[in-house]
């Protein structure tokens, strides 16, 4: 075979192969495309929402009552104090709410009702009075020689300088003071003397109920 001839065979074999390359190189594209990930959005296209949270404290004052004071419960549609006593057993033995010494004083209006409840945390007895007093201070062992008993819980008017509830028990009674001032002293000999009593204000100046220590 002439170089000529040889040379054309060669040319028509390479023609045949880049046919066959093209034609499968197609066929793959058509069967199989490509996917391209999409862009990410740019940062100027996202929306972003932000959310503050605010936090009100509110704080809840009665107007009217001196400064320090604390308001008692109470029901005004029926002219109602409730006054919740307590000899804690922490601190002085002879304590009412964890005070001494007249150190509480005690606001009602006057003409309405007390409603008492005493609880003794004490190891030792103790009971509740008030005293219609003639004296500043309790100085007499029997609270009786300073003044006139006209209300007693957890005791009795001729039992109250021995007999009181024991530790852990509450007992409850009501009264009703017209105004003036008065004491309230656990009976039991020697405890008033030994601070065991408070001052009890009614008048007719006081709307709220309310104490002070």
């Amino acid at each position: 075979m002439s170089r000529i001839g040889l040379a054309i065979l060669v040319l028509i074999f390479a023609g045949t192969a880049f046919m066959i390359g093209f034609l499968a190189y197609n066929f793959a594209i058509v069967y199989n495309p490509v996917h391209y990930p999409k862009a990410a959005p740019l940062l100027s296209n996202i929306s972003i929402t932000s959310t503050t949270h605010t936090t009100t404290t509110t704080t809840t004052t009665t107007p009217g009552l001196p400064s320090g004071a604390v308001a008692l419960p109470y029901d005004a549609s029926n002219h109602t104090v409730f006054l919740n006593i307590v000899s804690l057993s922490t601190g002085n033995p002879f304590n009412f709410n964890g005070t001494s010494g007249g150190q509480l004083h005690i606001y009602i209006p006057a003409g309405w009702t007390v409603i008492v409840t005493y609880t003794n945390q004490e190891s030792i007895p103790h009971n509740f009075n008030i005293v219609q007093n003639s004296t500043t201070t309790p100085n007499n062992a029997n609270i009786g020689a300073d003044g006139k008993i006209i209300f007693s819980v957890g005791t009795t008017s001729s039992t109250y300088e021995t007999n009181g509830i024991s530790s852990g028990a509450s007992a409850s009674g009501s009264t009703s003071l017209p105004a003036g001032i008065y004491w309230f002293a656990c009976g039991i000999a020697g405890h008033a003397e030994s601070g065991m009593w408070g001052v009890i204000i009614s008048s007719t100046s006081i709307t709220t109920p309310y104490e002070t220590s």
